[in-house]
C-alpha cells in the first residue's frame, strides 16, 4: 500500500482545502435552512398560514439559496481541480 503524498506545504492545496471546508459548511447550513422552511410550511399548511410564518419561510428559503448556490459550485470546482491534479500528476 502506498502512502498518499503530503500536501501540507502546497499553498494551492491548502487554500483549496479551506474552500472545500467552507463550501461544505455552507451546504450543510443551506440544506438545514431549507429543511426548517419545509417543516414550517407543513405546520402552516395544517395549522394555518400567518404573515409572520410566510415571511419566515421566504427568508429561510432566500438565505438557504444564497448559501447553497455558490457553495455547490465551489464544491464541484474543488473536486474538479483535485481530480485534474491527480490525473496530471501534480
Amino acid at each position: 500500500m502506498t502512502a498518499s503524498p503530503d500536501y501540507s506545504n502546497d499553498p494551492v492545496r491548502v487554500r483549496r482545502a479551506k474552500i472545500a471546508r467552507a463550501a461544505s459548511l455552507a451546504q450543510r447550513i443551506g440544506y438545514l435552512l431549507f429543511a426548517i422552511a419545509v417543516v414550517l410550511f407543513f405546520i402552516g399548511f395544517f395549522a394555518g398560514f400567518t404573515g409572520g410564518l410566510v415571511t419566515t419561510i421566504v427568508v429561510l428559503m432566500a438565505i438557504g439559496s444564497a448559501l447553497l448556490a455558490p457553495a455547490i459550485v465551489a464544491g464541484y470546482a474543488v473536486k474538479a481541480a483535485e481530480r485534474d491534479d491527480l490525473e496530471n500528476g501534480r
